[in-house]
């Protein structure tokens, strides 16, 4: 199994990579906490797993074959990042700034499965997300290892593991950075930040030629 350690450190490098789900993952850390934040993390590895069984099925293939597939999936993970960015960035100049500020503080409590549900919606329409499991992970299929659809298992749970590990950090930090008891100004600056980031990530997608 030495393959999969190594496949499994490479792993780590890509899903430690800053991107818009650990980015979320960190935010729900910081705004609604860290058990809320890992319940959007199961969201996202829900995703992941989806993906996984799709490549299995020959997904890498199709796409291959399909600009227009490629097409849908880009516009549709561009639309969803500006609407979260947006309406992340609006949230914090309405009633005053306080929305999404510290739920000690009055922030609205976000039931935990919509967290899962935006995570979820994010990592499936991600298109760097969908090239992780149809470009980086058949990179270390070997054909002394089993058979395709056997080996994308066992690489995409290696690959769900590092996401996990990867993913509760963020939320870790961003929960660290909740018990700190940042002031409302401060928290706010936070949000807009991630608003701008989420706006940025976007656009870079949009503008991408992949």
């Amino acid at each position: 199994m030495t393959w999969a350690v190594v496949f499994f450190g490479a792993a780590v490098l890509v899903a430690f990579t800053p991107g818009a789900n650990n980015l979320l993952g960190m935010h729900h850390g910081m705004t609604q906490g860290a058990w809320k934040g890992l319940a959007g993390l199961l969201g996202r590895l829900a995703a992941f797993t989806v993906l996984i069984a799709a490549v299995a099925a020959g997904l890498g293939q199709l796409l291959a074959a399909s600009e227009l597939a490629l097409t849908v999936i880009k516009w549709a993970g561009v639309a969803y990042l500006v609407w979260i960015g947006g309406r992340l960035l609006w949230s914090t100049f309405r009633a005053g700034g306080t929305a999404l500020v510290q739920a000690p503080r009055g922030t609205e409590s976000v039931p935990a499965l919509r967290i899962a549900r935006k995570e979820f919606v994010v990592a499936i329409t991600n298109p760097k997300a969908i090239l992780i499991f149809t470009a980086f992970v058949p990179q270390f299929i070997d054909a002394a290892h089993g058979s395709f659809p056997v080996q994308i298992a066992i690489l995409g749970a290696v690959y769900l593991l590092a996401e996990f590990v990867a993913g509760a950090t963020y939320i870790g930090a961003g929960a660290l950075v909740k018990s700190l008891r940042l002031s409302r100004r401060a928290t706010r600056n936070v949000d807009r930040g991630t608003g701008v980031v989420l706006l940025g990530m976007a656009g870079a997608l949009a503008t991408s030629s992949s």
